[in-house]
């Protein structure tokens, strides 16, 4: 996104972004790593970042490495797991004071890159990682897992991906399977270690009120990495629906989870793909939409009533929660307000309601620095360029019959519905 002064340099393995900003008083440091969605790495790939955060050579245990963020000012050192479409995605984020704002001169800026570098070159490894650091991630690995399950919200969504998507890489789970952990051995991390360093594609983003030539220079000088092709899997297969999926489970929740999947043959770069952000925004992304007003406020069958969009796969889900006596009378109304959208049955008041709110929360997003790297990451995952100032346009002209057509592409897939035992 060009009008957020974003520097972009390719580099050695690697591509530099540079964002220079007075709004934040922090300096956020914040490396991306993609790799393809993998049946046979996933549940390796979900342990690995954790067992990087948690010692290095230098900081050989958990509490040295924390007490050295400590005396930087307190930064901040987090790392997340994600999906986009077909690929897993691992960021590791520093976040660390200004030394402008600070009476100490200290280059904290550098330090905060070097500690960087230190975590992602120099793990606490020789040609396996420390045994007691694997083990100790793993038990915490099995607990992330299993905190899906008890979570129903997540859970449900998690199935209606895993029945939506069965054979696409989009169905694994992003933390992988609890079975499979007790199986890594520290060599086997290791040696998975080896091959995301030189598989992986890798995007670095500088944030914050910096110079960009200084931050170059810095990264030149710390970032020693090979030339790579990065593994490149299909993102615009769509599969074809012959019937809709309907899957019923029960367990003993006290309150229904109905999860609704559809296909929008629409992904983000299309043509279409800023009218399916406003007709998603009119049909169950805000407080205004038909779902929360129909389903939850008018019919009070539902404590919740939403959806959203994964714009790098094409889909649509609808997530509510519902007593499980009114299954069928929530699908017909969740039906009804699709179907009110298709036939543009909705005012301009909407629309143009709709158009406002995203404006904001799209403004409101990159006001921190992990909304800003998220928005231009969309980019760099997607290879294209598409500006704020474009966005917020393209946004804008969305007209009612190009929100109708967008709609019209959208077809129902899978309906997931988690249900009490006296359901």
């Amino acid at each position: 996104m060009s009008d957020i002064n974003e520097v972009i340099k390719k580099k050695n393995g690697y591509t530099l972004h540079i964002v220079k900003t007075e709004k934040f008083k922090t300096n956020s440091i914040v490396f991306k790593m993609k790799a393809p969605l993998d049946q046979d790495t996933v549940t390796l790939r979900g342990l690995l970042p954790h067992v990087m955060q948690s010692s290095t050579k230098a900081y050989p245990s958990t509490t040295a490495l924390r007490s050295h963020l400590d005396e930087l000012y307190g930064a901040n050192f987090f790392v997340d797991l994600g999906k986009k479409g077909e690929y897993h995605i691992v960021s590791m984020s520093v976040e660390i004071a200004n030394e402008k704002f600070l009476a100490d001169s200290e280059p904290l800026l550098q330090k905060g890159i070097e500690f960087l570098t230190e975590v992602l070159f120099n793990p606490h490894a020789t040609d396996e990682f420390d045994h007691a650091t694997v083990e100790k991630e793993k038990r915490n690995q099995k607990i992330r897992i299993q905190s899906v399950y008890d979570d129903k919200m997540r859970y449900a969504n998690s199935r209606l991906v895993e029945e939506m998507c069965k054979g696409e890489r989009f169905a694994l789970h992003v933390n992988g399977e609890k079975d499979e952990v007790d199986a890594i051995t520290p060599k086997a991390l290791y040696d998975y270690y080896e091959r995301v360093m030189r598989e992986d594609q890798f995007d670095l983003y500088v944030i914050g009120d910096v110079d960009a030539d200084e931050v170059e220079k810095l990264c030149d000088g710390l970032m020693n990495l090979s030339e790579r092709d990065p593994k490149r899997v299909d993102q615009g297969i769509q599969k074809e629906i012959q019937k809709e999926n309907v899957i019923k489970e029960q367990q003993d929740v006290k309150q229904g989870k109905l999860n609704i999947g559809y296909r929008t043959h629409t992904q983000y770069g299309d043509e279409d793909y800023f009218a399916l952000q406003v007709f998603n925004g009119i049909f169950g992304g805000f407080s205004h939409s038909k779902l929360f007003i129909n389903v939850r406020e008018k019919a009070s069958l539902a404590y919740y009533a939403a959806s959203r969009l994964e714009s790098h796969k094409g889909l649509l889900m609808v997530m509510s929660g519902i007593e499980s006596k009114n299954y069928d009378q929530a699908v017909g109304i969740i039906d009804e307000q699709l179907q009110a959208m298709k036939a543009g049955d909705f005012t301009s008041d909407e629309l143009e309601q709709t158009k406002a709110v995203m404006r904001n929360q799209m403004l409101e997003t990159i006001d921190t620095p992990r909304g800003l790297v998220e928005v231009l990451y969309q980019n760099a995952f997607a290879g294209i360029d598409i500006g704020l100032s474009d966005w917020l346009a393209k946004i804008d002209a969305a007209t009612k019959d190009e929100v109708v057509k967008a709609a019209n592409k959208v077809e129902l897939d899978t309906i997931y519905f988690l249900t009490g035992t006296e359901g």
